[in-house]
């Protein structure tokens, strides 16, 4: 299946070949910072939003031209424009543009474009994609280089998710497959976290998943490197395609799946740490075969593992950067927005948030929740996200949070979806499997997320650990709970 909107397969032209550019919705957290790449190559920019905003002032300070409001008069001058996926076709702007014959491109085009004559490495997957990417930055800063990066969340460290690098220095980008664009990159290293069933109303079942990753694998540039996960069953079968199909494959992994080339070998948890040991089985890049080498992380899981050796060989083995610098980068990651992100403490309960959506997400931070309580109780405050994928994945999604010993579900963030197309899902769905489970797991349900802190707060007693957990405005909770503690401390 392929994007009725835009063609993700075709060529796309120099970024210095665009003209002046317009951005919709630039204001966005994502759109920003690929406006902001062409403003630091002193291209032409112009973009507007629905609201004014702070992103909006900063980047008129920088040199964009920017409106507040859709309108096709703020076009003018434009030969290029730039939108997402969730940009209807009829937004004055984007209809105008098309009805005018100007350039349009996705926001994965607009990125893309900024790729030729420097190695792009694209990390893709259903999860740990914006940690992965955000890894892969860290540790190439650490070896001495300036890279370009366009990702998920902002890194801890900058505050930004993009910026523009040194010239002809490597780049890296998060590629999303909810709607194909992963497809444009043509990157010298693709790294895939693992292939697992999510997006279904785009892709339609599994296998649609699968051929697409299959697809993805393809992009890569002659001589390139697929790196990915020989634990994640989806992963693996990649891979196996990809080695057919000639591509060159390294993986990793614990020894749970297929022989990995890098095996990660005790791995643990002390706290908000993680460590484990690396092995090589076969020489990779400037790493010889039989290297052991010690991997530690100043954040906690079994997932962080994962996706900080991703990011270890994409560096390493794909870009061919010694070992040592990457090593001391990764020991000193300082974390990307909403990812187990420490938001505080106060009365004697840390808070944490992220941004886990997906049932192996969800199960993932859960645990990683666990191990960093070292004891201590741990409460998940839950908002779904889309009814269809509340309905899909239930089952999943309970088996991850029965492992909670206080567990609020918030009503379903329907995003683009609406209640009426799903009557009958609702959190309550959640409730009642986490309560067969037959866990333990302390059950709440809310009717509203505007009193997830004040219920929150009656539940929680010094020295929890909660973790509020979801895509949609539940980021918000936890600074409000803090507050409510703080208050109550005072």
């Amino acid at each position: 299946m392929s994007s009725p909107r835009f063609d993700f397969t075709a060529a796309v032209p120099a970024a210095d070949e665009l003209g002046a550019v317009h951005f919709v919705a630039i204001g966005g957290s994502g759109m920003s910072g690929v406006a902001r790449m062409y403003l630091a190559r002193g291209i032409p920019v112009s973009g507007s939003d629905r609201a004014d905003s702070a992103t909006l002032r900063a980047l008129e300070a920088e040199g964009a031209r920017v409106f507040v409001g859709h309108d096709p008069a703020h076009l003018e001058g434009a030969s290029t424009v730039v939108v997402s996926s969730a940009i209807p076709e009829d937004n004055p702007e984007l209809a105008a543009a098309r009805a005018a014959g100007l350039r349009v491109l996705h926001r994965s085009q607009g990125i893309a474009a900024l790729l030729p004559g420097r190695d792009a490495v694209a990390v893709a997957g259903a999860n740990g994609k914006t940690t992965t990417s955000a890894m892969t930055t860290v540790a190439l800063q650490a070896a001495g280089a300036d890279p370009a990066y366009v990702i998920g969340a902002p890194l801890a460290g900058s505050g930004t998710n993009a910026a523009p690098g040194g010239e002809g220095s490597p780049v890296v980008v998060e590629a999303d497959e909810s709607d194909g664009s992963f497809l444009v990159y043509r990157p010298r290293v693709a790294v895939v976290t693992n292939v697992q069933p999510d997006h279904l109303d785009f892709w339609g079942d599994e296998a649609g998943v699968e051929r697409a990753y299959a697809d993805f694998a393809r992009t890569i540039a002659p001589g390139g490197l697929l790196v990915t996960n020989a634990d994640d069953p989806g992963a693996a079968r990649l891979a196996a395609r990809a080695r057919d199909e000639g591509t060159r494959v390294v993986t990793w992994g614990t020894g749970a799946g297929e022989a990995p080339d890098v095996l990660v070998r005790d791995a643990r948890t002390e706290g908000m740490t993680s460590s484990a040991t690396l092995v090589w089985s076969r020489t990779l890049g400037p790493v010889t075969e039989g290297t052991t080498a010690q991997l530690r992380l100043p954040v906690p899981g079994l997932h962080s593992l994962h996706n900080a050796t991703a990011a270890l060989l994409a560096a390493t083995a794909g870009l061919g950067v010694p070992l040592e610098p990457v090593l001391a980068g990764l020991a000193a990651f300082p974390g990307a927005h909403r990812r187990f992100e420490h938001v505080g403490t106060a009365g004697g309960v840390e808070v944490v948030d992220d941004y886990a959506h997906n049932a192996p997400k969800v199960t993932a931070v859960v645990q990683a929740a666990r191990s960093a309580a070292a004891g201590r109780r741990v409460v998940i405050a839950f908002q779904p996200h889309l009814f269809s994928r509340t309905r899909d994945f239930a089952e999943g999604f309970a088996a991850g949070l029965a492992a909670a010993d206080v567990l609020l579900l918030l009503p379903v963030y329907g995003a683009r979806e609406a209640q009426e197309q799903f009557p009958d899902v609702t959190s309550g769905l959640l409730a009642d499997l986490v309560r067969e489970a037959g866990t333990g797991t302390e059950v709440h349900l809310l009717d509203e997320r505007g009193r997830a802190a004040e219920m929150l707060h009656t539940l929680v007693r010094p020295g929890d650990l909660v973790v509020t957990v979801g895509a949609g405005d539940i980021t918000a909770v936890g600074p409000q709970l803090l507050e409510l503690l703080g208050e109550e401390a005072s």
